[in-house]
């Protein structure tokens, strides 16, 4: 096991991972900017590293600052965390190519995964069904390009091969619209990502975002942690997650959840990695892995009972997994919100001092933060400044649980999206449960044309 690591991050899962390293007997280096200098994750490491000012172009993505920080601190693996390099194949080259281990999968992995065109028809070869499309990168001759439209008929979507995070799409729903659309992703796509390459999926008109997680070794081992629903969000980015999804039945997700541990064992994954579907009409359909811990993965650990950071860990330090796929167990269910610093009605940011905070507890209630009563909430990078998880023996039970939560969570100074969470918890369609991912950008328009009308 290492002695040391040090963890390429900030916020929330700046402090998750060092909380992992910390029961494992690990110390831990944190870098920080100027910005986060007085973090409590920061406070709380056996040492730190300034590695730049606030802007993340000038710290938390600066390579050469990061790399310089682990050997001046003697740490021996460095956890990227999620988001800023995470799923950046050079900086894990980099990472190894200096001698420490990078906490995530191989360099050549990221890079297979994370080129949308190559992920696909990797997992085209291990028998997950992907969403019907062009056959790897459009062609530059628009004939050609209106051919593969009209055999998978409309409305298709425009993806950038580089693309992610929502950025890099376009929805196409008629023949006249789709050259200028291909080109206009592609300029976007290259200016964006580096990567001018773009493809053509069947656009799906109502579907669920449902998502598998795996863990793997460097010995052949994969196992799924069963299945996320992450439906619920607005302009691609997930407001709440839940595990297991509703109506799904179990035999489904196990044998969706084979065939992804296999495409591990295929491409020698190494870590934890989630596939992404879209599921619609019973079907599931493959659109991207993340190559990388997610935000919600607290909602899997609490229906597993694994520690998913701890074994990222692990894993990157050679151990084997020590469970098989027999031996897990899916209990219970789990919910989770992404509390954000920002008005819940119009999704401005509030960055700013916290005068008061006060965070939920009792039975089946976790919450990871990194805030603290005084903190100042930096302008500079994602919202996000809690996770409110709620756990019970059944559904009902955690969307109780969490009513009672977030009823008695109190952020003061800042505004912050509670309201919006409320709001959701008791709402009839997310209490049936099966939401699709255009729900609440669907219901929060109706409800701009019900104030407008007014």
């Amino acid at each position: 096991m290492f002695g040391k690591v040090l963890i390429a991050n900030r916020g929330e899962i700046a402090l998750r991972i060092q909380r992992a390293c910390r029961e494992l007997g690990i110390k831990t280096v944190v870098v920080h900017s100027e910005a986060d200098r007085d973090a409590k994750y920061v406070k709380l490491a056996d040492e730190s590293v300034c590695i730049g000012p606030a802007p993340s172009s000038q710290s938390y993505l600066n390579v050469p600052a990061i790399i310089s920080a682990a050997e001046v601190t003697d740490a021996e693996a460095i956890h990227p965390g999620y988001g800023f390099l995470s799923e950046n194949a050079d900086f894990a080259e980099r990472v190894e190519k200096s001698g420490f281990v990078f906490i995530g999968p191989r360099p050549e992995t990221i890079r297979l995964m994370g080129d949308k065109v190559s992920a696909k028809d990797a997992m085209k070869a291990a028998g997950v069904p992907c969403v019907p499309g062009s056959d790897g990168a459009l062609p530059d001759d628009p004939k050609e390009i209106l051919r593969i439209a009209k055999t998978i008929g409309y409305p298709v979507i425009i993806k950038a091969a580089g693309g992610g995070g929502g950025r890099g799409m376009r929805v196409v729903h008629t023949e006249a619209a789709l050259i200028n659309a291909v080109t206009m992703t592609r300029t976007e796509a290259g200016s964006a990502f580096g990567n001018p390459t773009v493809y053509m999926e069947k656009y799906l008109e109502n579907p669920r975002h449902v998502e598998i997680q795996v863990l793997s070794d460097s010995h052949g081992n994969a196992v799924y942690l069963g299945e996320r629903d992450c439906s619920m969000q607005r302009r691609h980015q997930k407001i709440i997650e839940e595990a297991p999804a509703p109506g799904i039945a179990a035999r489904h997700i196990a044998r969706i959840g084979e065939r992804c541990a296999e495409a591990c064992r295929r491409i020698n994954y190494r870590g934890a990695g989630t596939f992404e579907f879209l599921f619609e009409n019973g079907e599931f359909y493959f659109i991207e892995m993340n190559t990388r811990v997610q935000v919600e993965h607290p909602v899997t650990e609490l229906i597993t009972g694994i520690d998913i950071v701890q074994e990222q860990i692990r894993v990157a330090a050679g151990d084997k997994l020590r469970f098989r796929q027999r031996d897990l167990n899916f209990r219970g269910h789990a919910i989770e919100c992404r509390i954000n610093a920002e008005d819940p009605y119009t999704f401005v940011p509030s960055p700013g001092r916290i005068s008061f905070y006060h965070p939920p507890g009792g039975p089946g209630i976790r919450v990871d933060s990194h805030i603290y009563q005084g903190y100042t909430v930096p302008s500079h990078y994602d919202s996000m400044v809690a996770k409110v998880i709620a756990y019970g023996d059944t559904r009902e039970q955690a969307i109780r649980r969490m009513r009672i939560a977030l009823s008695e969570m109190s952020i003061e100074g800042i505004k912050t999206n509670i309201a919006l969470h409320q709001e959701l918890m008791q709402d009839a369609r997310f209490v049936e449960g099966g939401t699709s991912i255009h729900y609440l950008e669907q219901k929060l328009a109706a409800r701009g044309e019900v104030k407008k009308n007014a």
